[in-house]
């Protein structure tokens, strides 16, 4: 196996033979996505960083690593003796990508990437300012496929039809949404590359991508038909069937790089996702904005919602059964490992799983302050009979996906993690309990979370929450929250009846400790009157809360009476999925609390 050093050496060599003294290597394959097949895994194998997020630059003598806050310790540890530079996004002091990179070269050198990787917002970005200082850039180079010798193949997994009974709405009918809101923009053609937005469209699923069960493809939607770009040996017979009578064209993978050249017509694209390789050789005249499909899945359906709370009360059974087993097991007969892998087949044991919606994270200790850890057979931690240890995970089931949060306490712990446990769950109650008027962001929201840590000059150095797909990616636009707009993200959007979302404040201490709760909540509509449509958020995750890492001296009144009044909801809607032991144990741990 080639070292990181060697790897790299091996890229400088074809950056010298190609005249680019920069070369910029994106966590992204052709269709924008946060988490990736094997094939795209090119900043991995270059950096040796694992972590979903992170752009690399390698220029002739240097490099240098851009991730966000999430993943700053991890990637510490993991860029240690690469000679690739930490860049912590974010940070002041901490230059943009095309700042360093104009730093480093000179006028006349040139700065590449390959155009398939890099969606054409961010390379409009580039071309702007690279322009300005008198670089050249390569947008059409890919110097990957000539160095990685052993590269994994694309994905080629069988479709499945995702049916009516999931999804409250055909096809046709999405066609129809799609096709009403390209007329009002005058658009005659749409673009669509994002493999979720796909999915949800077509009613397809797949598995070319861990946890995220999906089928890589692509799509042009026109007035009378549209197309799919997708090998035709994968689909299978019912979607195929569909295609046809929905005079839905099947070409392959690659063709819509010569269909789009042919295109007449205004053709919508969504800058922030299309590749910008695809749109340089558009010819028609384009219309710029988010895709339509964007909000059109993230407000569910009462099918989906119906669905997602099944698959939330199996995951909710799932869940407290792994918590009976650690809490009442000798923790220093498992390590991080080993606590996943029962949580795991415990999911597995539940009706109609799937998989892990995500890579679980494990963390036990001074571990869970790195936000998304994980452990390997090469580094995992082993438990013991103190401490804390956290387990952020979730599953795909064909009734929907599901994404928790919990901190365990399995022993005695300081009054440092006490204090904190207490502040975080102040946090996620105080955000769950919202009421708000229709017209809210996530931006006006996240100061109920982060308050009672701001109280504190404490902070978490992420978002508090997410929008959440149904059997799609368990981070889904357009909505979240967070406490400043971040210009790369699309997650501000209007909170709007059906979207799910999750609320996952923490409190993270390097070297100590970490800690997150976490549930999924859908935004729903209250009460309307002179003043406007009021909004609330329905809980859809029911497990419960450690009450052994709590000080209720630091509680309301109200947060202990919410607390009390979720935990009696845990006890009804989960005890009859578990076996009598496992009930009466949930019975006790989940009693009211008093001061």
């Amino acid at each position: 196996m080639t070292t990181i050093k060697e790897r790299l050496d091996a890229l400088r060599r074809e950056m010298k033979a190609a005249n680019v003294q920069a070369y910029i290597v994106p966590t992204s394959d052709f269709h924008d996505t946060e988490y990736v097949c094997d094939y795209f895994t090119a900043r991995k194998y270059l950096s040796g960083f694992t972590g979903s997020a992170g752009t690399l630059v390698v220029c002739a003598d240097q490099a240098a690593l851009w991730t966000d806050g999430r993943y700053f310790i991890q990637a510490a540890s993991q860029l240690e003796g690469t000679g690739i530079e930490l860049m912590k996004m974010g940070m002041e002091g901490t230059p943009e990508i095309s700042e360093y990179i104009c730093a480093h070269l000179k006028a006349g050198d040139t700065a590449g990437f390959d155009g398939r990787t890099v969606n054409v917002q961010e390379a409009r970005k580039y071309e702007r300012i690279f322009a300005a200082h008198g670089l050249k850039i390569d947008e059409n180079l890919d110097l990957i496929s000539k160095i990685w010798d052993d590269r994994p193949s694309l994905p080629h997994t069988p479709t499945f039809h995702y049916g009516l009974e999931h999804t409250g709405e055909e096809m046709d009918h999405k066609l129809g949404r799609v096709r009403e809101a390209m007329k009002k923009e005058g658009a005659q053609h749409l673009i669509v590359t994002k493999i979720d937005e796909i999915a949800w469209l077509y009613n397809l699923r797949a598995n070319d991508i861990p946890s995220f069960p999906v089928a890589l493809a692509y799509s042009i939607v026109s007035g009378d038909k549209a197309a799919i770009y997708i090998d035709d040996s994968r689909l299978d017979e019912r979607s195929r069937a569909l295609f046809e009578q929905h005079h839905i064209a099947i070409r392959p993978y690659d063709a819509i790089y010569e269909d789009v050249k042919t295109l007449k017509g205004t053709t919508w694209i969504d800058p922030s996702t299309i590749n910008a390789a695809l749109v340089s050789l558009l010819e028609a005249p384009v219309y710029e904005a988010f895709s339509p499909i964007v909000l059109m899945k993230s407000m569910k359906n009462e099918v989906e919602l119906k669905n997602t709370r099944e698959a939330h009360l199996k995951d909710g059974a799932a869940c407290v059964k792994f918590m009976y087993w650690l809490k009442n097991s000798d923790p220093e007969t498992m390590d991080e490992l080993s606590a996943a892998a029962y949580l795991h087949e415990r999911r597995q044991e539940q009706k109609d799983y799937i998989e892990d919606s995500f890579n679980t994270i494990c963390a036990y200790g001074p571990n869970a302050a790195m936000m998304h850890y994980s452990a390997t057979e090469q580094s995992f931690s082993k438990l013991a009979g103190k401490g804390m240890l956290l387990v952020d995970s979730g599953g795909h089931y064909l009734d929907g996906t599901t994404d928790i949060t919990r901190t365990y306490v399995l022993g005695p712990i300081t009054n440092e993690e006490r204090y904190w446990f207490t502040k975080a769950l102040r946090s996620h109650i105080r955000l769950e309990k919202a009421h708000f008027l229709y017209g809210c962001r996530g931006l006006n929201l996240d100061i109920l979370a982060r308050g009672p840590l701001w109280d504190e000059d404490m902070d978490y150095q992420c978002g508090t929450g997410h929008g959440v797909g149904h059997l799609l990616s368990v981070h889904e636009a357009p909505n979240g929250f967070r406490w400043k707009i971040v210009p790369e993200r699309n997650d501000s959007a209007i909170l709007e009846e059906g979207m799910l979302q999750s609320n996952e404040p923490g409190v993270y201490e390097e070297g100590k400790f970490g800690i997150r709760h976490e549930n999924e909540m859908v935004v729903r509509k209250g009460n309307k009157n002179k003043y406007g449509q009021f909004m609330h958020f329905e809980n859809l995750t029911f497990v419960p809360f450690d009450v052994d890492g709590i000080d209720l001296s630091l509680m309301n009144d109200d947060e202990i009476a919410w607390l009390n009044d979720y935990h009696e909801q845990v006890y009804e809607k989960i005890s009859p999925r578990l076996n009598a032991q496992e009930a009466q144990w949930l019975y006790k741990v989940t009693r009211p609390l008093e001061k």
